[in-house]
């Protein structure tokens, strides 16, 4: 059989040429035009993405609607699917500890997961021992109040510290807890997760404990490496100390001017770095629909 080379349409060439990624007006991110993902990607693009997102922790990329099979091709230029140890369950995980490749963020489709309800500042997969490099969600369905997504810039807020305080932190060792394992191992008598753990709250295990100050492992910049309510423990030091500690960077970390919000439209894709922010999202109604695919990339061990 003979291959032949099939010149792209001068219409094609033309949208190549023109696609562009422009910073947001606001404190990171950067919005992706003229690209559509289920088409094969060219060097240079694949490079640029990757430089953008190294430089502003998110990127958009609206208009975006692949099938299952282009958006993990798309995925796949930067990196491998997340795979969580069995022992350390996740989103999306089975009893067998695991998750599918495209999660389905919903709270209209059997297999859904997270419903309809607030969630706070979280880094995917913290308390693994290594952590998802990067996740991504495509919008089907959003809701016409609600449900939107913000983001928090944890370089910025390291390097807002004044240097007292990056001295105090450096060099410090966080153990964030496992969030699906409390929900099967809850407190006697509430079903709440607590902030911190205090000695009089049996550690859950397996546990991994991670530098409260991370190194980002592809621009050596240094961030603060904590969620907004998770359940952690400063390795080493008193529960009073160390839950004042962290309430303090809490309330730092949190503040408007590291933080995006990103209204969501049917077919945009958010891609952030998991490793130098975190992301939350406000409720709403249950009686709307929201649905999103969400594929996690694998990362390395934090340093």
């Amino acid at each position: 059989m003979t291959n032949l080379a099939i010149a792209p349409s001068p219409a094609r060439t033309a949208a190549a040429s023109t696609w562009r990624i422009t910073p947001l007006d606001a404190p990171l991110g950067a919005r992706v035009e003229g690209l559509d993902v289920r088409q094969p990607l060219r060097g240079e693009q694949v490079f640029a993405l990757k430089a953008a997102l190294r430089e502003h922790r998110i990127l958009l990329l609206p208009g975006q609607w692949p099938d299952d099979a282009q958006y993990l091709r798309f995925a796949s230029h930067f990196g491998t699917v997340f795979a969580p140890p069995p022992n350390a369950p996740v989103l999306g995980s089975d009893a067998q500890g695991i998750p599918p490749d495209i999660v389905w963020v919903s709270n209209a489709d059997e297999g859904g997961v997270l419903g309809h309800a607030e969630l706070s500042a979280h880094a995917d997969h913290h308390w693994t021992p290594q952590p998802s490099s990067g996740s991504m969600l495509h919008a089907l369905e959003v809701p016409s109040v609600g449900g939107d997504t913000t983001w928090i810039d944890l370089v910025a807020a390291y390097e807002a510290l004044d240097e007292a305080t990056r001295r105090e932190i450096d060099g410090l060792q966080l153990i964030t807890y496992n969030p699906f394992l409390r929900r099967l191992h809850p407190l006697p008598g509430t079903a709440r997760i607590p902030r911190y753990r205090t000695p009089d709250i049996e550690p859950l295990t397996p546990w991994e404990a991670h530098p409260l100050v991370r190194t980002h492992p592809d621009t050596g910049r240094r961030l603060i490496y904590l969620g907004e309510s998770t359940e952690v423990e400063v390795v080493g030091w008193g529960p009073i100390e160390g839950q004042a500690l962290v309430e303090r960077l809490r309330a730092h970390i949190l503040q408007p001017r590291f933080a995006y919000t990103h209204r969501w439209q049917p077919g945009d894709i958010v891609y952030w770095d998991n490793q130098a922010t975190l992301h939350s999202r406000t409720g709403f109604d249950a009686a709307q629909r929201r649905r999103l695919r969400r594929i996690s990339l694998a990362g390395s061990r934090p340093f």
